[in-house]
């Protein structure tokens, strides 16, 4: 059988993982030990990154559509099962079979990391990063040194900020300098519609809100395209949704208080 060689420059999800884990220690450690503000920390290591990335790369754009990655592999894999130009019909619309194939291989690699993520957080250094998240005072009382869990937990989230950054490469079969630019905000709409969704505590629905949060925005936007708006309006239509999602969780508390008090 031939060996499937997934590991090679740019996007080699091991690399992009460490070399994110790093990223994420330092901007702990610029908040931790010098006290700057933890969003400019970000900035600053954000902008750092900017020309690391341009040397490893070599050059601002590296197109990868002759290497050999886990969604290559995805759709060979449906090639051998359903055939080369198989088409289906998912509510009205024509859809490639292999495009089916590849959504079930991310859903596993969703469920996988989550899984992963569920399982951390249960564990005493998991719990105790989310006590230092939720009451940093009482955890810090108990011995734990709070610094080291900011540093940890910082690093661990710009592992696989880094690691879906590999990934997304891979889909698109080109690396650039610029794919990062503006998923903060993204991001922060997938997190916020999620936690709308899902008003709950239990951690793992925690996880499965930012989820689905996250499916459900982009699944807004590709609709929205996809019903004939005009591309161009692609930040104005993403800054819509962002404004929906920051306004309608106190909306839905407000008429919740005031069901309560009738």
């Amino acid at each position: 059988m031939k060996t499937i060689q997934i590991v090679f420059a740019y996007t080699d999800l091991t690399t992009a993982f460490m070399g994110g884990l790093l990223a994420g220690a330092a901007t702990g450690l610029i908040h931790t030990r010098f006290k700057i503000n933890p969003l400019l920390s970000g900035i600053l290591v954000m902008t750092a990154l900017y020309s690391v990335n341009l040397h490893v790369m070599g050059k601002s754009n590296v197109p990868l559509l002759s290497q050999l990655t886990l969604f290559t592999w995805a759709e060979n894999f449906s090639v051998s099962v359903s055939g080369k130009d198989a088409i289906t019909s998912v509510l009205g619309w024509s859809v490639p079979v292999k495009d089916l194939w590849i959504l079930l291989f991310c859903l596993i690699m969703i469920v996988l990391f989550s899984l992963v993520l569920l399982w951390f957080f249960r564990t005493n250094i998991g719990t105790a990063m989310r006590a230092t998240g939720d009451n940093d005072q009482m955890i810090r009382a108990l011995g734990v040194n709070t610094n080291v869990m900011i540093v940890f937990g910082v690093a661990i989230s710009n592992g696989f900020i880094a690691l879906s950054g590999s990934m997304l490469a891979q889909f698109q079969g080109f690396a650039d300098v610029q794919m990062g630019i503006g998923m903060m905000v993204w991001g922060l709409a997938s997190v916020i519609i999620g936690e709308a969704l899902i008003n709950e505590k239990k951690l793992g629905l925690l996880i499965a809100g930012a989820v689905i949060g996250a499916v459900l925005f982009r699944l807004l936007v590709a609709i929205a395209l996809r019903w004939g708006m005009n591309p161009n309006d692609l930040k104005l239509i993403t800054a819509a949704f962002v404004f929906l999602a920051l306004v309608l969780p106190g909306f839905m508390n407000k008429t919740k208080k005031i069901k309560l008090l009738r």
